[in-house]
């Protein structure tokens, strides 16, 4: 039965800060969402002594432990021998793994090296996980060290290829095993226009502590909001309905999707839904606002160009910004965003165009329009809207919170909804 469980990283690279452990939030994330207690997160470089203290550390506090990366093909791939040893079994290799490696490989027009052949050997006795996207095939082992039994995960630690082996494989084995009728029911509102502390606030006291489990997690430039539900089946989906509705009509104002989705992904949705082409010109946002929505498959459907004027010239020759505008006001300004926009709609023949200027910083700044100054415009059949917003932070958190307020408001176009007056942008 499965209640408790640990997360082990191994690498060096992480040990040194080369690479940043996104794995193990990940992880942490799937193991709560279906009812496991986390209880030690532990990290180890690429050193026989140091893999196996940190295995066996983690084995007698759980009753089950997923590790992810060291199963390369490289001398410094570590985790497989170093579980095989711990378990007292001998290394056999798995045909049909090299099989698989082998037509990869073939693929891509290659012969496979010699030592990816080390990716096929496992434990005696481990089930494997398969791989589809890679070379190096995941195991589970259950491993029994003074008394105590505990089952042991092992994945890859590339982040495209463990996820879905998490997914498709993992997920359903810890739901299968955890010993008990209940079910787990999750909800995950995306939020955006709310600082953390104010979704909390407006939250509180809205769910009682025995009904569901309530958790906010920061990934700027939006918050997330989850709901935990546990219960016999049909009764937990129930009560988490319930719940969500209640969470609904709380934040509507800042709502802008249910689940793991993207803020582009839901903008992509509701213009291809809808029938709307766009068109964009940016400045201060340099194309990352395009970047984000070609992103998403089917794109094409309603983007028709982006327009990156980073010059004051282009933006007179391909946007027709007025040179008086310009030389009066400034290129950072709601009369410059309006005219951008007007100018990106009229050149593409969009049904709605939006357009960003602003000061990202470092330098740049003035008295009267300081770094973190950036300006709005939109433009459509029904009118104009413009808005100056004053932000904080680094030069590439300004032009990720710019685009994702650009975002919005398309996403608040297509829905004939107000632009959000948000107290995080102060004016």
């Amino acid at each position: 039965m499965i209640e408790r469980a640990a997360i082990l990283s191994t690498g060096d690279e992480i040990m040194t800060g080369k690479v940043v452990d996104t794995n193990s939030n990940y992880l942490a994330d799937k193991l709560v969402e279906n009812g496991v207690d986390l209880v030690a997160v532990l990290t180890t470089g690429d050193v026989p002594d140091r893999l196996e203290w940190a295995w066996r550390t983690a084995v007698a506090m759980s009753d089950l432990v997923i590790s992810t990366g060291g199963i390369g093909p490289t001398v410094d791939d570590l985790t497989t021998e170093t579980v095989a040893r711990i378990a007292g079994v001998k290394l056999v290799r798995d045909q049909a793994s090299v099989d698989h490696m082998k037509r990869l490989f073939a693929t891509i027009n290659r012969v496979m090296p010699e030592n990816n052949l080390k990716q096929a050997d496992f434990p005696d006795g481990a089930e494997i996980i398969p791989n589809p996207l890679g070379t190096a095939p995941g195991f589970r082992l259950p491993i029994t060290l003074a008394s105590h039994t505990s089952q042991l995960i092992v994945l890859p630690g590339v982040p495209r290829e463990m996820k879905p082996m998490m997914e498709n494989w993992v997920i359903p084995w810890i739901q299968k095993n955890r010993g008990t009728d209940k079910v787990i029911a999750m909800r995950i509102f995306q939020t955006f226009g709310m600082s953390e502390s104010a979704l909390d606030q407006a939250v509180a006291g809205l769910i009682k502590t025995d009904e569901a489990r309530v958790g906010l997690r920061a990934s700027f430039p939006q918050i997330s909001l989850r709901l935990t539900v546990e219960g016999k089946p049909g009764e937990a989906e129930r009560k988490l309905e319930e719940l969500a509705q209640r969470v609904r009509d709380r934040i509507s104002e800042f709502l802008f999707a249910e689940g793991e989705i993207t803020m582009e992904e839901v903008v992509g949705r509701l213009l291809i839904d809808r029938k709307i082409k766009l068109a964009v010109a940016e400045s201060c946002t340099g194309g990352l606002i395009g970047h984000r929505l070609t992103n998403v498959p089917g794109s094409s459907n309603y983007l028709i160009g982006d327009l990156v004027t980073y010059s004051n010239e282009m933006k007179m020759d391909l946007l027709g910004v007025s040179e008086t505008t310009l030389r009066s006001v400034g290129a950072v300004s709601e009369e410059c965003v309006r005219e951008m926009a007007a100018g990106a709609r009229k050149r593409t023949g969009a049904e709605v165009a939006i357009a960003t200027s602003g000061v990202a910083g470092p330098d740049g700044g003035t008295p009267d329009k300081p770094v973190g100054t950036v300006c709005l415009g939109l433009d459509s059949e029904r009118g104009q809207i413009s808005r100056r917003y004053q932000f904080r932070g680094t030069r590439d958190w300004i032009k990720l919170l710019t685009s994702q307020v650009a975002l919005d408001w398309i996403r608040r176009y297509a829905l004939n909804m107000q632009i959000a007056e948000s107290a995080l942008f102060r004016r």
